[in-house]
Formats: structure tokens, sequence, C-alpha cells
């Protein structure tokens, strides 16, 4: 069998080719760098995901063991102004890495405690340094700016710098946070270059980088009128 052909006799346009890294940095670029612009005029929700987010790193064994941060580096992948660095990971983590194209969310996060290096590139040009492993790598709202192909190098390249356990498995973990299409099909969003993936598409994307799913769950407490989000708790697929 060939190619599926729209009815036009022109092949069905796939989402995530129409995505544009210029496109989205320009939008983003025209965002004020606080909470209401990180989260589309809903700050409200910042309070309960973040709770939520907590609650699955704890059932992951993440977080405090007597009051100790048991994450001695964690890595946030797209991440903005620092919303989710300030309000959870550097409550979990001894040091958090930054991962974000625009410059000015993280002018903020420079010099602040906890906070280590801040790569100020996007996702799919980022690199972890040599010889840096990572308890946690957390991407949330961020993974939509990416192609498939993009992504599934971007896991890979998270998976590789996870760090290992004495007994040479991997205990760091690549937690995946993001809005689910409800529709039959992935969503292409032009206004911020980016696309709503179904869970069928990510579980998809996570089989090919090698990416076994240790843990999910939906988000719950949002406004029904927002996008479905689910969590995904990821590591290397064991040989």
């Amino acid at each position: 069998m060939g190619h599926k052909m729209s009815s036009s006799g022109i092949p069905p346009v796939v989402p995530d080719s129409l995505i544009s890294a210029d496109d989205g940095r320009r939008y983003w670029s025209g965002v004020e760098p606080d909470v209401n612009g990180m989260l589309g005029g809903f700050p409200a929700v910042s309070r309960i995901d973040l709770r939520s987010s907590g609650s699955f790193l704890a059932k992951l064994g993440l977080g405090r063991t007597k009051g100790a941060k048991n994450v001695k580096r964690a890595l946030e992948g797209g991440a903005g102004i620092g919303r989710i660095t300030e309000g959870l990971l550097l409550d979990v983590a001894e040091s958090v890495d930054i991962v974000e194209p625009i410059a000015k969310f993280t002018a903020a996060l420079e010099g602040r405690a906890g906070v280590g290096r801040v790569y100020n590139v996007g996702l799919e040009d980022w690199r972890p340094e040599d010889g840096v492993a990572y308890d946690l790598v957390w991407n949330q709202w961020c993974l939509g700016h990416l192609t498939d192909l993009q992504l599934v190098a971007y896991l890979k390249r998270c998976a590789a710098a996870l760090s290992v356990g004495e007994d040479g498995k991997t205990k760091g973990v690549v937690v995946v946070k993001e809005n689910l299409s409800t529709t039959t099909v992935d969503l292409f969003d032009e206004m911020d270059s980016s696309v709503t993936r179904r869970d069928e598409t990510f579980r998809r994307i996570f089989e090919d980088a090698g990416l076994s799913i240790v843990r999910t769950e939906l988000q719950n407490g949002f406004p029904h009128d927002l996008y479905p989000v689910r969590m995904y708790a990821l590591k290397p697929k064991t040989t």
C-alpha cells in the first residue's frame, strides 16, 4: 500500500511538519515573563499543577528522604521563567539546570540559589555536557514545539544523561507532562506553532526513543475547558 491520500489526491498534512521554531520563538518573545503569560491566562492552575507534580514525584521516590533532598541534580527542559524550577524542582533537588531559548524568561534565574547551568537554546539544540548526570529531567508544556523526530532525538539525549546507580541500572527518570489531544488526530496550533499530541502519539514516540513508561497519571483538578494533561515517568528499556 502507498501513502494514504486525501480526497483531493494530495497526501494529508502531518501536523508536526507545520512546526516552525522561529514562529514559536517569535510568539513566546511577545509573551510577558510572568505566570499569567506562561500559563496562557490561567495562572490559577499553577498551584494545583505543582501540587500534583510533587505528588507524582513522591510516588516515584523522588523528593525528600528524612528531610534531605534525594535528587542531586535535575534539568528542566523548556523552563520559561522557571515556574516549575522554583515552585517544585528546587524543593526536591540540590541543583537544577535549565534549558530555555527565550533569554528574557531566564534572566531572573541567573544567580538564583540552586540554579545551575542555564542553556538559552531550543530543546532540539541542547546537548548534555560530558560527565553530567541527572536524577530527574522534567519537561512540561514545551514538547509540542518539537517535531516527532526532534522529540525522539531529544528524549534519547535525556535518557543518555540520566544517573546510574551502583548496581549499573538507570536511577534517573525523565518526566513528560503535556496536554493531550482529545480527537483522533494530533492538533497543530498556528498561534504558537506547536502540536498537541494524542496519548497514542506520545507512546509511539517513547517507544521510538527506547523508553518505557514506569508510571503515568492524568492531572486532576484543572478547569474542564482546558485540554486534559497527562504525566509520564520514563526510563530506558532494559535489555
